[in-house]
């Protein structure tokens, strides 16, 4: 069994996502960790913050280290962040002289929360071709059916004839304004975490800012003005996108599933789901499971919009209530668009039956 339903042996081919689930992984957090050091390392070095001969022997010796994963996961339960032991780990590995500069001036959650931001690049760059597949299998059904008829219907009543273009226009142009919300938000997200213990560069004084402008080039990412250890915006805001995704999905599940309905059948797809008890139906599985994603989603959010309440310059409370969120937002999103993608592919027909009102 799984707490989790993306993760469920059974389940997990219905609500789960591999490739989405794979930078959040445990390998994928280590590399990132050891990536943030290794930068701040050099940023500290070329800065002239520590010796410049010891920021090189410890990049060195950043090459060989391996986390002992049982010491980290004991630790982590007394301490609620695993960085406190994996330093612990790498200055004994690095060792004297030149261990008290390993992970200089920075704090747990600098590594955290930039190792985050480094997973949701990756995750976007799939998101963002996927949400363009939807798009361009949405236009493709426009190009095939687009003027077929089509009962429209408000408050679920027959109101007055549209076409399959009109439907569809409400399923895909929220999707093109959501490829222009991701543009505009990434700034506001792919922002380097450093601030050291209270968000001040306090250990690094007239230093701190060069050596974050340092990390932030080193490593891909924006530089703020300000470190956003209690500023928690940037993460709610790219959750409302994922919910905003989601939920258009689910307005387009929704619709295809009230359009198979019997004595409606306005749509015909190749593939559905068997009952165990009635052989003769053809469940849209599919369509029903884009409305799930999109409900899922919309109740995390709220939990979201919790985590912006940070108690003065940090909170473990709010902050660790993030990492239950958002990553499985981010494979309930991959999996919407992903079931969108099969679901668009599988229909055969759209339209009034026989072409007539």
């Amino acid at each position: 069994m799984s707490v989790s339903v993306f993760e469920h042996s059974w389940l997990k081919s219905l609500f789960g996502d591999d490739e989405i689930a794979a930078p959040f992984s445990l390998d994928q957090l280590k590399a990132h960790v050891i990536a943030f050091e290794l930068a701040l390392t050099r940023a500290l070095g070329q800065s002239g913050a520590i010796d410049p001969e010891a920021a090189a022997r410890i990049i060195e010796k950043c090459q060989t280290f391996t986390f002992v994963d049982s010491a980290i996961s004991d630790a982590t339960g007394r301490d609620g962040v695993p960085v406190p032991e994996i330093v612990r780990q790498l200055k004994d590995h690095v060792g004297e002289p030149d261990a008290r500069f390993v992970h200089f001036g920075a704090t747990s959650q600098d590594v955290i929360d930039t190792a985050l931001v480094l997973t949701l690049g990756d995750v976007n760059a799939m998101l963002e071709v996927r949400l363009r597949a939807v798009i361009d299998g949405l236009d493709g059904l426009v190009s095939d059916h687009g003027a077929q008829p089509l009962m429209g219907r408000t408050r679920m009543r027959a109101a007055m004839p549209i076409t399959v273009a009109d439907r569809v226009a409400t399923w895909r142009n929220p999707l093109v304004r959501h490829l222009q919300r991701l543009d505009d938000t990434r700034p506001r997200l792919m922002v380097l975490q450093f601030g050291g213990a209270v968000g001040v560069h306090d250990r690094l004084g007239d230093k701190g800012d060069a050596v974050a402008r340092a990390i932030a080039d080193d490593l891909g990412l924006g530089h703020a003005d300000t470190c956003w250890h209690a500023m928690r915006d940037g993460l709610a805001e790219y959750a409302s996108w994922l919910s905003l995704v989601t939920g258009s999905l689910g307005k387009m599940g929704s619709d295809i599933a009230l359009m198979a309905q019997d004595g409606i059948e306005e749509i015909a797809l190749s593939d559905g789901g068997t009952s165990s008890a009635m052989s003769h139906k053809q469940n849209p599985v599919k369509a029903e499971l884009l409305v799930t994603l999109a409900r899922f989603n919309a109740v995390q959010l709220t939990g979201m919009h919790h985590a912006l309440i940070h108690e003065q310059e940090r909170s473990g409370a709010a902050w660790s209530l993030e990492w239950m969120l958002l990553p499985q937002m981010a494979v309930a999103t991959g999996t919407a668009l992903k079931t969108a993608i099969t679901l668009i592919s599988s229909i055969e027909r759209i339209g009034a039956p026989d072409g007539a009102l």
